[in-house]
């Protein structure tokens, strides 16, 4: 999967913020309408819709009708690009922690 700059930025940006962390893993567990999603803030509705536009322009959610209703639903592909993105990172810094802990014994053997 080739990823953008511009895509990572928006979706890092989104991640950024706790009510949209907080509003993706509510939608992780089961799809929801807007107004069942804002219960669970002390936001004004058009609030959470402003963060929902937000992970939608990030991939992170996609909206879908439910009857009369739009429901949010994850979209896992687009956390997949983020969880690879960290990985990459997590496995550069594992390298360099083992790297530490070699010079770190051959300085106590020394």
């Amino acid at each position: 999967m080739v990823e953008s700059t511009a895509q990572l930025d928006l979706l890092f940006q989104a991640l950024s913020d706790s009510t949209r962390r907080r509003i993706l893993s509510l939608v992780a567990e089961t799809e929801l309408s807007i107004g069942e999603i804002a219960v669970h803030f002390d936001l004004t509705f058009g609030a959470i819709s402003k963060h929902i536009k937000v992970l939608e322009n990030a991939r992170l959610v996609a909206k879908r009708r439910r009857g009369k209703e739009q429901v949010v639903l994850i979209v896992p592909s687009s956390v997949e690009v983020a969880k690879h993105h960290l990985e990459r990172y997590a496995e550069i810094w594992a390298d360099r922690f083992d790297q530490l802990e070699d010079i770190l014994k051959e300085d106590k053997t020394s």
